[in-house]
């Protein structure tokens, strides 16, 4: 478990913001949330909001070499499921 202090200095964004990062809409986003396909994210106070790390954890497991990299196939289904 993060100790106290790494916890504090976490760095969370709100939607919006991570959408920006990620270079993909709100609403895309919002979508993956949904269907649990996203980042993860948390619930704070009403709000919803995403940590850096986790945006940067989630957008590296998309990393591929190539079209023919299988993770390139399952990025891909995860970023057309349940349309």
């Amino acid at each position: 478990m993060l100790d106290r202090s790494a916890q504090l200095s976490t760095r969370y964004v709100r939607t919006h913001e991570a959408a920006r990062l990620l270079g993909i809409s709100p609403r895309t986003l919002e979508k993956y949330r949904c269907h649990g396909s996203g980042p993860t994210f948390r619930k704070l106070g009403g709000r919803v909001v995403y940590a850096i790390g986790d945006l940067e954890a989630w957008a590296d497991q998309a990393a591929c070499n190539s079209t023919s990299d299988p993770r390139y196939v399952e990025a891909r289904a995860a970023g057309h499921a349940q349309r």
